[in-house]
């Protein structure tokens, strides 16, 4: 089980609002350069994250491994480029899914989630309000899984992604989700570091005899590699994509809209071309085409489960909560 180291975690985002953007981000860059040091050997790859799960039996269609896209709709800047980001997605003839703020700076109505679906992408719901203030305790977080839980149902979605990568395996649940994607299988720049350690969607088994699927994100962020540690390519990204093809498990990326800047825009303060994510689709196409299952979060979590508890019922696979 993974429980939340919280440290200073809870009054930084208690701070958090009165501390300049710039000044904030200025701080992260500094402590972000001494953690690159020292994580060499478990960061972006990890090898001990490679094992597959005893008995897996590979994904469907005999493919290498799975290619995942997901999308973190933070603000009102990255809703009213959602349209521009699935645009990017089919050019490359991939869907993805974007995890939407209910209780957030932007506007959630019917309209908007019916155009998402009917062009083939996944809606999920991305934390309550952003304002890491969710898992403050367990009775904050179980008076907001109350009211996530809600909006799961009106938007008919069964995925969750908290804000900031926050996570208690445990507290989750209380939600009714069939997948949650706050985690990771090696990320030391998070807030909350620790990470599933596996490139492998994970059973959650709740005491009930439920539970749901653990999605880890296996690329670094664009926000770590573009913002946080400023690289000038997408080097890493190809290099963790290659190693997780190599391993067989599940390329998985966390984007945000947010700090993507399209054609025609100049980037500014804490935005990066979009031509570097164009990049990156351009590159799993082309050199992993027919090599990979591309699927939506929801679907992946659906055959590992199926997968997965089969292993349990013949006594070949161990779960873990």
């Amino acid at each position: 089980m993974i429980h939340m180291g919280m440290g200073v975690i809870g009054p930084y985002y208690e701070l958090k609002p009165f501390i300049p953007e710039r000044l904030r981000w200025g701080i992260r860059r500094v402590i972000a350069r001494y953690q690159l040091g020292r994580c060499a050997g478990t960061w972006p790859v990890d090898p001990k994250a490679a094992n597959a799960p005893p008995g897996w039996p590979g994904w469907p269609g005999k493919k290498q491994f799975a290619f995942v896209l997901t999308h973190d709709v933070e603000g009102m800047r990255g809703f009213q480029r959602c349209a521009a980001l699935m645009d990017v997605d089919e050019k490359f003839g991939f869907r993805s899914a974007f995890y939407l703020v209910p209780e957030g700076a932007y506007t959630v109505d019917d309209a908007f989630l019916t155009g998402i679906r009917r062009r083939g992408f996944e809606v999920g719901v991305h934390d309550l309000k952003h304002d890491g203030k969710l898992f403050k305790s367990r009775n904050t977080f179980l008076s907001g899984a109350r009211r996530i839980n809600k909006y799961l149902g009106r938007w008919n979605a069964v995925g969750f992604r908290a804000a900031f990568m926050r996570h208690n395996t445990d507290w989750a649940h209380a939600l009714e989700v069939e997948y949650d994607a706050s985690t990771f299988d090696t990320d030391p720049f998070e807030p909350q570091p620790d990470g599933l350690k596996t490139i492998y969607p994970t059973w959650m088994a709740g005491e009930d005899g439920g539970g749901y699927m653990a999605m880890p994100y296996t690329l670094p962020q664009d926000s770590t590699m573009f913002l946080l540690l400023k690289n000038p390519s997408i080097d890493l990204w190809k290099k963790k994509v290659d190693w997780v093809a190599e391993q067989g498990g599940m390329v998985l990326l966390d984007t945000h809209p947010d700090y993507i800047a399209f054609e025609g825009e100049n980037p500014v303060f804490k935005t990066y071309p979009a031509a570097r994510y164009v990049e990156l689709l351009s590159y799993v196409k082309n050199r992993h085409e027919g090599r990979y299952w591309h699927a939506l979060p929801h679907q992946v979590a659906e055959y590992a489960k199926s997968q997965l508890l089969r292993g349990r019922d013949t006594g070949q696979i161990k779960t873990k909560s």
